[in-house]
């Protein structure tokens, strides 16, 4: 099967094989040539419930995978699906991440913000590029793809967890700082929560490394038409511009690293400091 170019209607895909990655947390793999790159998503329709954007953790040429969380109803439901059922798929949609041959480049990652991440250092590793890859969590239950990046080859792994499970007691960006300070960085690319991001962005621009995140919003359509995923106060839409932006850009949305809007438009504002 080859990929069309999906702006409307979703393909209905087998799920091909269904992974464990931790007890909420599976990665969902079909037999269809997407033709997506690092950093872009896909709509996931699962009929009579709900569709929603998900990102793509691996792309093989002739497969795809989407690594999925269950932390709400619509997802809960995905994640109890198994090989052979079906789902909807919609794009690959939105904005990538953006590296060069033979660059030095970091990957930060909270929880399973790795998946993109995960699809990312595979894709950079083919232009030689030198990776140092942290992954973060409150705690090593929480944390994606360990065993696969531990094998990963050209790969430095950097892990941190809150409680000190796994790796080094603190947060990510405490690795972030140690590592831009010890040698020349090109890019950071970032998953995971926004107030991780925000931090994350703060450190590389205060070394005027070019910093890219994945943001996250509230989205139906993913290409441009609800405007449902706008940022303020730009009026951006995340699903076309992003989802993978320039902090540069996120320094001038109100937004980003405050609050982001629900379904019906409120603000749901950032108040856990101990996400930073």
């Amino acid at each position: 099967m080859t990929h069309a170019n999906l702006t409307e209607l979703p393909v209905a895909l087998k799920i091909k094989k269904v992974v464990d990655e931790t007890p909420i947390i599976k990665t969902l793999y079909f037999h269809y040539a997407l033709n997506s790159r690092p950093g872009q998503f896909v709509m996931v329709w699962l009929p009579g419930v709900d569709e929603k954007p998900m990102s793509i953790s691996e792309d093989i040429g002739d497969g795809f995978a989407v690594t999925i969380c269950a932390r709400g109803d619509t997802t809960k439901k995905i994640t109890e699906l198994k090989e052979g059922d079906q789902l909807g798929i919609r794009g690959p949609y939105g904005t990538s991440y953006h590296f060069e041959q033979n660059e030095n480049i970091v990957l930060i990652a909270g929880g399973y913000g790795a998946a993109p991440l995960y699809y990312t250092a595979l894709e950079a590793a083919k232009l030689n590029c030198k990776i140092d890859f942290i992954i973060s969590a409150h705690k090593k239950e929480n944390l994606v793809f360990l065993d696969k990046l531990k094998k990963f080859k050209g790969l430095t792994l950097h892990v941190a967890t809150h409680d000190g499970s796994v790796g080094i007691k603190g947060r990510g960006t405490d690795i972030l700082k140690k590592i831009v300070e010890q040698k020349e960085i090109h890019r950071i690319m970032t998953c995971g929560p926004e107030m991780m991001m925000k931090a994350v962005c703060d450190i590389g621009d205060a070394k005027n490394i070019n910093t890219q995140v994945s943001v996250e919003r509230y989205m139906k359509c993913g290409f441009g038409v609800c405007g449902q995923c706008v940022l303020d106060p730009m009026g951006i839409r995340s699903c076309v511009s992003g989802p993978i932006m320039n902090s540069k850009v996120l320094k001038m949305l109100d937004e980003f690293g405050n609050y982001q809007r629900d379904e019906n438009g409120n603000k749901i504002y950032f108040d856990n400091p101990s996400m930073k």
